[in-house]
């Protein structure tokens, strides 16, 4: 993802608020902005294309069974456009447990691809849920039907996630139980669907990698493809039910295969229901993610795969999100006192390009059930949370 967007000035970031109603508030805290998720939407997904347009995605309807919007915001303009449904069946999205929700990507010429869990099925089991996938037409005033790129991987559980990139691969990711593995979740695996036609196909899912490193069940997990052809898998892992190592894969081949760039370690014996993301600047790429209760993230170098040493804020944490800016500087969003069924705040800090805290950091209740943040990174060098 490419983190820059318009700036807007402070009246058209009114306009923009009050264009979706009192559910869309701004909110300026610095060089940070705050704007309510739109339309009332919850799991705001933001991303920017080359030409400096915000593409977000939202969840609106009941936790269990929902739609997804999409929404865009181009440069020069003051308001975001008319939101467009993803999903052609109703109801074919869900939110509940937050890991579940859509992912974003842009591909080739700025396509939109959007990946999900889709609903469990009334008539089959949780084995039966699909991981859905829609891509944005040619022309680009809608979104293709949904499809289910699972063909034998089932067994769904935490978030899947899609990876572009502009020489038309896109990648689907999730975990699901492994051919011939250990029984639960020690015995699941990271598997990745293909794709170098834009989405138009994909070949048959494989296993990202052949280490037994199992995967947290009710976790979610993030993918990116960089500018420098790297393509990342960044998830749980659930080594002995204890090993809840969030661990980064690194493909260099357009993934045919993977390799493990990098583990932070976390002994729990329990699911703590997780998010992670990614994002680039021009040094490199940004991973985030939760251990120990607390949020944290590293710079991954694109050539070397160095990663340096994590940063965190002395917080309790959750569903952390990190972008930055061409001057060094990044912001860690994430949300605090968020839980199963329960709402919380969105919490910030700014760090500079040695990873030492700046003044900038804040806090602001608004985070609604279910929800999470998302950020993007203004030409100024300043930040956007959506929430």
């Amino acid at each position: 993802m490419r983190t820059s967007s318009r700036l807007l000035s402070r009246a058209a970031r009114i306009l923009l608020c009050c264009s979706f109603g009192l559910s869309a508030i701004a909110a300026e805290t610095g060089r940070v902005t705050l704007i309510r998720t739109p339309d009332g939407g919850i799991q705001p997904q933001a991303a920017v294309d080359a030409q400096g347009v915000v593409h977000l995605i939202y969840y609106k309807g009941d936790a269990r069974s929902g739609d997804l919007f999409h929404v865009r915001q181009r440069p020069g303009q003051e308001t975001f456009s008319d939101p467009v449904q993803l999903n052609t069946r109703p109801g074919s999205a869900m939110a509940i447990g937050t890991i579940r929700g859509a992912q974003i990507a842009l591909g080739r010429n700025g396509r939109v691809h959007v990946a999900w869990n889709g609903r469990t099925p009334e008539d089959g089991g949780h084995a039966m849920a699909p991981m859905l996938y829609t891509r944005m037409n040619d022309s680009g005033t809608g979104f293709e039907p949904e499809r289910d790129v699972i063909t034998s991987a089932r067994g769904l559980d935490g978030g899947g996630s899609v990876a572009a990139d502009p020489q038309g691969n896109v990648y689907v990711f999730w975990h699901a139980p492994g051919p011939g593995g250990a029984e639960g979740e020690a015995g699941r695996a990271v598997f990745v669907a293909r794709s170098s036609n834009d989405g138009e196909t994909f070949a048959p899912e494989k296993p990202a990698s052949t280490r037994p490193t199992g995967a947290c069940g009710c976790c979610g997990m993030k993918a990116f493809a960089d500018s420098a052809g790297n393509v990342l898998a960044w998830y749980r892992t659930a080594s002995e039910m204890v090993n809840r190592d969030e661990t980064l894969l690194r493909s260099r081949n357009r993934g045919v295969d993977f390799e493990v760039l990098y583990s932070h370690g976390w002994k729990i014996a329990t699911c703590p229901m997780s998010s992670a993301f990614l994002s680039e600047t021009k040094d490199g790429v940004l991973a985030a993610a939760e251990t120990h209760e607390r949020v944290f993230y590293v710079r991954v170098n694109s050539k070397t795969g160095r990663v340096s040493e994590p940063v965190s804020p002395p917080t309790r944490g959750k569903h952390p999100v990190v972008v930055g800016n061409d001057q060094g500087e990044v912001l860690l969003a994430w949300t605090e006192g968020t839980g199963w069924g329960q709402g919380g705040t969105v919490a910030w800090r700014v760090y500079d390009e040695t990873g030492n805290p700046t003044s900038e950091q804040g806090r602001a209740d608004g985070v609604p059930t279910w929800s999470l943040v998302a950020a993007v990174t203004r030409p100024d060098g300043g930040f956007v949370i959506f929430h």
